[in-house]
């Protein structure tokens, strides 16, 4: 797997490699959508916005 194939945290843009401590869900609001968090943008709270319904949270 290359760093292309890899997910992306929705605030810092880093790659999440396997057996890292991220997170993925369905946005809260349209569920079309999966957010991936890193384990730092996920503790700190960073917001994430969905492209598709434009939810904001964390």
């Amino acid at each position: 797997m290359t760093e292309l194939d890899l997910p992306k945290c929705f605030w810092c843009n880093k790659p999440i490699k396997p057996g890292e401590l991220a997170v993925k869900f369905p946005c809260p609001s349209c569920g079309r959508i999966t957010i991936w968090r890193c384990e730092r943008c996920r503790v700190l709270a960073k917001p994430y916005k969905c492209p598709i319904c434009g939810f904001i949270g964390p």
